[in-house]
């Protein structure tokens, strides 16, 4: 699994555990009583509402006992989400994320990184405020 994707599920992922609705019947089984395509849960139903990120993120930020900058650090923002943070993970998310500079360079890339995972946590169905992606 790409970084990237891990980043993705545990802010994705957390989201969905916050939102998950009552118990209902398991998606491979029909409701007794009908087979009517409206009584059968669907994966490709209307989609979810946006992850609000910046929310989860506080969220998760809360529960943590050190202060992280996740607003503005990839490193604490992939700390956050439980992943290791080192140069080599994040030359392999540059690598992923089409990162062109030059990869020595982290301070620049950190930079390209984090406003590229908030970018695409927006592509892939986030709520991010313009603030985070510039």
């Amino acid at each position: 699994m790409s970084i990237f994707s891990r980043i993705k599920d545990a802010i994705f992922g957390s989201h969905a555990k916050a939102t998950s609705t009552a118990p209902s019947t398991p998606a491979n089984q029909v409701p007794s009583g009908s087979n009517s395509p409206a009584n059968i849960p669907a994966a490709s139903a209307a989609p979810a509402a946006p992850v609000d990120v910046e929310a989860v993120l506080q969220g998760m930020a809360a529960q943590q006992s050190q202060k992280l900058n996740w607003r503005t650090s990839i490193v604490d923002l992939m700390k956050l989400v439980g992943l290791d943070s080192s140069l080599e993970n994040r030359k392999e998310l540059a690598s992923e994320l089409g990162y062109k500079g030059n990869s020595s360079d982290s301070s620049t890339m950190n930079v390209w990184l984090h406003k590229q995972v908030m970018q695409q946590l927006a592509v892939h169905g986030g709520k991010v405020p313009a603030e985070l992606q510039d």
